[in-house]
């Protein structure tokens, strides 16, 4: 197992328990409107269903082709994040090297 895959999975299990926590309640009665959290929700439920996929093909309940899919989507979405990641910070730093 690569190291960024290791990274990322625990990232996964944090935004996880992060989206189950006060991030995904709602506001003031209202739902919460922002792209961030929107994106975070599709990622973990991108992970969660290569997650329930692979369980029900342990257990006999999916087709290869079926896991393979969820799989290609859990690790397209964790390459998405990471690269969206990268450009945060890549741009927090080009801020630091600005002169003031």
């Amino acid at each position: 197992m690569k190291l960024e895959a290791f990274q990322a999975a625990q990232s996964y299990g944090l935004a996880k328990t992060a989206l189950k926590g006060d991030l995904a309640s709602p506001v003031a009665g209202q739902e919460a409107k922002n792209p961030a959290f929107d994106a975070l929700h599709a990622l973990a439920g991108a992970i969660e269903k290569g997650e329930k996929t692979s369980v029900a093909y342990m257990t006999g309940g999916a087709d290869p082709h079926s896991l393979v899919e969820a799989m290609a989507q859990a690790e397209m979405a964790i390459e998405t994040a990471v690269t969206v990641r990268d450009k945060v910070v890549e741009a927090y730093q080009e801020l630091l090297r600005m002169p003031v």
